[in-house]
């Protein structure tokens, strides 16, 4: 049996969830969400919990018991706290700065980058007090949305291997590259 698809998602104070048939429907203060589960699977709510179950255990039924119950718990917690993923800009001369709600990048290229923001999700742009780094912060309630706004936002220049100039996550590591007089050395 899957051990995350077993697993209660609580409710917290001020969400609600409607199950009718397949869908479920989440509201809460920051917005509402729907999700079409599988036939395979179906959704009951139990003393402010909801617990995913399976009709059978056929392969497909087990493969999605898991899956179904995260994505139920992730558009909880949208609804709820909202997600929200911060890239980083490392480069001289790079620059962003926001146009209503356009982020337009200015990294090296020969003409400004423009970034529509999905619909339900916004974008903005903050100065580190520590660091003096330049942040874009991506927000939404829609997990999926946030997470693929930020990853093509971090697409327009990814982290250069030898020099590690682009964009890069918040926290995000990078094993740079040696340069050629390194690679040279110590073979002879």
């Amino acid at each position: 049996m899957s051990r995350i698809g077993k697993q209660p998602i609580p409710i917290p104070h001020g969400v609600s969830v409607q199950v009718e048939g397949n869908v479920v429907r989440v509201k809460g203060p920051k917005g509402e969400l729907t999700h079409q589960l599988p036939e395979v699977l179906e959704v009951e709510q139990v003393d402010g919990t909801l617990l995913v179950k399976r009709k059978s255990d056929e392969r497909f039924s087990r493969a999605q018991h898991g899956l179904q119950r995260t994505l139920i718990a992730n558009m909880v917690k949208g609804v709820s706290e909202g997600f929200e993923k911060t890239l980083e800009i490392f480069g001289v001369g790079y620059r962003a700065q926001m146009e209503g709600s356009t982020l337009v990048l200015q990294i090296g290229y020969s003409h400004p980058v423009r970034v529509e923001p999905f619909p339900g999700t916004t974008i903005s742009v903050e100065q580190d007090p520590q660091t003096r780094a330049t942040l874009i912060k991506v927000r939404g309630i829609d997990k999926q949305r946030v997470g693929q706004l930020a990853a093509n936002i971090r697409a327009v220049r990814p982290p250069d291997p030898y020099k590690g100039k682009g964009l890069r996550y918040q926290g995000e590591t990078l094993r740079l590259k040696p340069g050629k007089q390194q690679a040279g050395k110590g073979k002879k």
